[in-house]
């Protein structure tokens, strides 16, 4: 069975962006860079990756309330590949991270967790000074696909 996973530790891009589908189901985008040290013929070289990371939900709010630009984090998730068309009429294609879970890098740095109340989900969130977001409006049901 093939899988569809990915783990990765950047930096975010630029702050957290919080929005709302239609329906109310939080989403929020964020840009990562990865960077990759090695070495050839003894000279260090360096090449950074940048990502698009997007998640839902609780997850979503908690990454606004909690992460700004610069913050040091891990991203696990699956690949999702999209097709879209560019202002030029020309096809692209994207490769996005859908996060399962995010979370502050202690490699150096500290954090403090502070359970966040739940949807039912029992998830907890990092509380690291970041900024607060606004509650999601209430949702019966999420019948909305995922916008990117």
């Amino acid at each position: 069975m093939a899988s569809n996973s990915i783990t990765v530790v950047g930096n975010l891009t630029r702050d957290p962006e919080l929005r709302f589908t239609q329906s109310g189901k939080p989403t929020v985008t964020l840009g990562l860079a990865v960077n990759r040290r090695y070495q050839v013929n003894g000279e260090w070289q360096e090449q950074t990756s940048y990502m698009n990371v997007v998640a839902w939900d609780q997850l979503a709010e908690n990454i606004a309330a909690s992460l700004t630009k610069g913050s040091r984090v891990l991203v696990t998730g699956r690949l999702d590949v999209r097709e879209y068309e560019a202002r030029d009429g020309g096809k692209r294609t994207a490769v996005d991270i859908v996060a399962d879970e995010i979370g502050p890098s202690l490699r150096w740095a500290t954090a403090s967790v502070e359970r966040t109340p739940g949807r039912g989900d029992g998830g907890g969130g990092y509380s690291g000074g970041g900024r607060s977001s606004s509650p999601a409006p209430a949702a019966d049901s999420y019948p909305d696909e995922e916008p990117f």
